[in-house]
């Protein structure tokens, strides 16, 4: 296994703003003046630790302008909420948003913080009042508190459940619709706990996801892209990467070098049909 040990800023493509947007994304800054496609998501999207994300490649492969919108600690709400992004996104000819984690959202059982959408900041009354036997204070990240309601008791756990799906696919609906449709959805689907004992739900990637979620999508769409990938350390696929002294653990749970060309080619292939149709 080699991997460079460097800062974690020693990507070539520094981070950077559209705007008055509050979220860092990949760089570098790009005209926004020729036609061009937008590409929103979180880290996958952003290539953490990655010299060329699967966004880069697809310029090359399609000969288009690519602009990469993705965040590292983004969620749905970080773009839904954010005027600038969306902006940016409403220009291009295409948008092609990752499909995130239901976790990360705010909801009617708790609220989410605007920027760092996998951090917990609030349960509700109604949520307080259906676990009123869990003291919310020992909770700072979504995964982490609905790991613990999941555990305290299941069948109280499916009212969540329930309410997080039609969160998610309204919100989802919301953002498709103020990008005037003009959308493909990138399903990156992979298992952080693959092979661990008691690997559940709340071990997949996007969290929380189904395919009934994406059908009730598809008729807002140009299409949807599905994938399933492997985490670096999955696939022994953290050679090349760009990583810190204490980056490796977090670098092994996010997608490779040789995923990211993967993406880009399957993704290739998908993007070309909708381009050519629209």
């Amino acid at each position: 296994m080699s991997y460079e040990l460097t800062g974690a800023s020693a990507l070539s493509d520094e981070p950077c703003r559209y705007g008055k947007s509050k979220l860092l994304v990949r760089g570098p800054r790009r005209d926004l003046e020729d036609p061009y496609l937008a590409f929103m998501g979180g880290a996958e999207v952003y290539g953490r630790f990655v010299e060329r994300p699967f966004v880069a490649r697809l310029e090359e492969t399609l000969g288009r302008p690519c602009v990469n919108l993705g965040s590292v600690n983004a969620g749905l709400d970080s773009f839904v909420q954010d005027e600038e992004l969306k902006l940016v996104a409403r220009g291009a000819d295409l948008t092609v948003l990752q499909v995130l984690s239901a976790q990360n959202i705010s909801n009617q059982m708790y609220r989410v913080h605007p920027r760092r959408n996998d951090r917990f900041l609030q349960a509700s009354e109604a949520l307080t009042a259906l676990y009123s036997d869990v003291d919310f204070t020992e909770f700072h990240f979504n995964k982490h508190l609905l790991t613990g309601l999941d555990a305290c008791s299941a069948e109280r756990f499916v009212a969540v459940r329930s309410e997080l799906e039609t969160a998610w696919v309204e919100r989802m609906r919301q953002i498709i619709e103020e990008l005037d449709g003009q959308v493909v959805l990138l399903w990156l689907r992979y298992d952080l706990d693959k092979g661990a004992r008691g690997s559940s739900l709340l071990g997949q990637e996007p969290t929380m996801v189904e395919a009934a979620m994406i059908d009730a999508l598809r008729g807002h769409v140009q299409g949807v892209i599905e994938l399933p990938v492997q985490t670096a350390g999955a696939a022994d696929d953290v050679d090349g990467m760009v990583l810190g002294q204490m980056d490796l653990p977090a670098a092994g749970r996010t997608i490779g070098p040789m995923e990211h060309m993967r993406i880009a080619n399957a993704a290739a292939e998908g993007l070309r049909k909708v381009l050519a149709e629209g």
